[in-house]
């Protein structure tokens, strides 16, 4: 199981940016993918995943409405749309996949990962 990750950068606030996770090694029917960032000095926070089956998506707070998941079978990818970014986006970004089922209300706890990507930088700042 391999994750790739790209698509970080620098940014104004309100701004866009949408990060891209190719994965290898297995099918999206098999496999939760999550993004999940770090800020400095603070924990790993859940940003976003996709459930297995339908694709189903799940967001933590500080982004919802803002942030939009989605996956490309065919390209073995999933994408973190965001927008409206502020500087409290400022974060290393990772994505995650687990395989198998989990408990919905803990589906964005970091631990419930198996299998890591690399970060990326996302800094949002004037």
């Amino acid at each position: 199981v391999q994750l790739q990750v790209s698509g970080g950068g620098l940014v104004q606030p309100g701004g866009s940016l949408r990060l891209s996770c190719t994965f290898s090694g297995f099918t999206l029917d098999r496999y939760i993918i999550a993004w999940f960032r770090q800020a400095p000095g603070r924990e790993r926070e859940g940003v976003s995943l996709i459930s297995r089956l339908y694709g189903n998506p799940k967001y933590g707070e500080s982004v919802k409405g803002r942030f939009t998941i989605s996956r490309d079978n065919a390209k073995k990818t999933v994408y973190l749309q965001m927008n409206n970014l502020t500087p409290e986006d400022t974060a290393v970004y990772y994505c995650a996949a687990r395989s198998g089922r989990l408990v919905w209300s803990a589906a964005l706890d970091a631990p419930q990962y198996h299998y890591w990507g690399q970060g990326t930088l996302v800094t949002v700042s004037s």
